[in-house]
């Protein structure tokens, strides 16, 4: 019930940013959102973590973690605009600067819903697709349009899963 509660405000600060009237009727619709996304991920709370770490689920850690969420929105939209422009330039240079490749990228995160996001968004991210996830010895595959570095000893660092799981690490684990 908590993270109804967490889920209004988010959507009651949001919505106030985007629309200045508030009247009855968008409460309504923020209650019932709320709701709804409460019912829809009330199984991912339960994979975040132990229910027995009552930290994890207080208000104030929970507030925290929404908090990241929207940051974390923020840096994956700039992320995906560069990318969008990195791809862009390649498609239209001429030389047609491309050096693809498949590389393995060490990552930290433990949970699936956290290895599914940071998945999920390099995927979103233009020049970038999550191939496959070695979850038992922490490696994530991702074809990658313009491989920098020497990618033949096996493990590179991608730049735009570092800055992912930084915040993700803060968001799930």
């Amino acid at each position: 019930m908590i993270s109804s509660v967490i889920y209004f405000v988010l959507w009651f600060l949001i919505w106030s940013a985007l629309r200045r009237p508030r009247d009855a009727q968008d409460l309504v619709l923020g209650i019932l959102v709320s709701l709804f996304i409460t019912f829809m991920t009330k199984d991912l709370a339960a994979q975040t973590g132990e229910k027995k770490d009552l930290k994890r689920y207080s208000p104030l850690a929970m507030l925290k973690r929404a908090a990241w969420f929207l940051y974390y929105i923020f840096v994956f939209l700039w992320e995906c605009l560069k990318a969008n422009v990195d791809v862009a330039y390649r498609v239209l240079h001429p030389d047609m600067p491309i050096r693809p490749g498949t590389v393995k990228v060490k990552v930290g995160l433990r949970s699936d819903i956290g290895l599914t996001f940071l998945a999920n968004s390099i995927t979103l991210t233009p020049g970038t697709t999550s191939v496959d996830i070695d979850k038992e010895k922490g490696y994530l595959y991702v074809h990658w349009i313009y491989v920098r570095g020497d990618y033949a000893s096996g493990i590179v660092k991608l730049p735009v899963v570092e800055k992912f799981e930084s915040i993700l690490k803060r968001i799930f684990e």
